[in-house]
């Protein structure tokens, strides 16, 4: 049974949200630039969950599926705080948030931020930074003297949209220059034939985080997106595996 749509007031708009109650720690996923809550992943891991009477939060940042806001005002700071609120007010106790893709910066940024509630972490395609390695010169170019930068989409008929406010504040909160300050368990799924976000940038996150228990598992075919039926089945095993952990099971 999917969990009925409740709101949040944050930032000056109502954010969409739908909490599912269990058992801790609550996962929280945290989906990718312009993607929602309704995606595959978050509804698979939102099955798994109810099956497994786990507790999960899936939510859409301002701007994006059916929250208010407007795309184009919103920054990764205020999406980073759209998450950071969810996890002040929506959830009790400790959680693992899972981040796809943009969500995986997300992940990151609300760890350091949460420290003490955030107990573990599950990126799939994290990518961190990518304001700086995810645009060539000329894009960066466009983006800071034109406003904006729109590109046709690999997922739909909506072009890309990214604004020059987005752009700066993503350059403000990059963390690949020095360590990831979270101790906490870490396992990171990445495609080995992503075109949007190089495998290797697992391996980058995995040095740079201060963890000890990080695990990186690398997909032979596997895309950006981490979508198909063994990525979902592969995801789903990881989640379970973690929440299961000698750190994570008595919480």
């Amino acid at each position: 049974m999917n969990p009925a749509v409740a709101r949040l007031a944050h930032g000056g708009r109502r954010l969409a949200y739908r909490l599912r109650p269990g058992r801790g720690p609550t996962l929280v996923f945290l989906p990718g630039y312009a993607s929602d809550m309704e995606g595959s992943k978050a509804t698979a891991l939102d099955a798994w969950a109810e099956a497994e009477a786990r507790a999960m939060l899936r939510f859409d940042y301002g701007g994006c599926g059916i929250s208010e806001g407007r795309f184009e005002d919103e920054t990764l700071a205020t999406w980073r705080d759209d998450a950071l609120a969810m996890i002040d007010a929506v959830v009790e106790g400790p959680v693992v948030l899972v981040g796809s893709s943009m969500g995986g910066w997300l992940m990151l940024l609300a760890a350091l931020a949460r420290p003490e509630r955030v107990k573990g972490l599950i990126g799939v395609a994290a990518a961190p930074d990518f304001t700086g390695w995810g645009f060539t010169n000329p894009q960066k170019r466009r983006i800071r003297y034109e406003g904006r930068l729109e590109e046709p989409s690999p997922y739909g008929d909506a072009p890309t949209i990214t604004t020059r406010a987005f752009w700066e504040s993503g350059e403000a909160l990059r963390l690949l220059g020095d360590e990831i300050a979270f101790d906490g368990p870490v396992r990171l799924l990445h495609g080995l034939e992503d075109e949007e976000v190089p495998w290797r940038l697992a391996l980058d996150i995995a040095a740079r985080l201060r963890s000890a228990d990080v695990q990186t598992l690398l997909v032979k075919g596997g895309d950006h997106r981490l979508s198909r039926a063994g990525d979902i089945a592969l995801l789903l095993r990881t989640a379970e595996a973690l929440l299961a952990g000698p750190l994570l099971e008595t919480l």
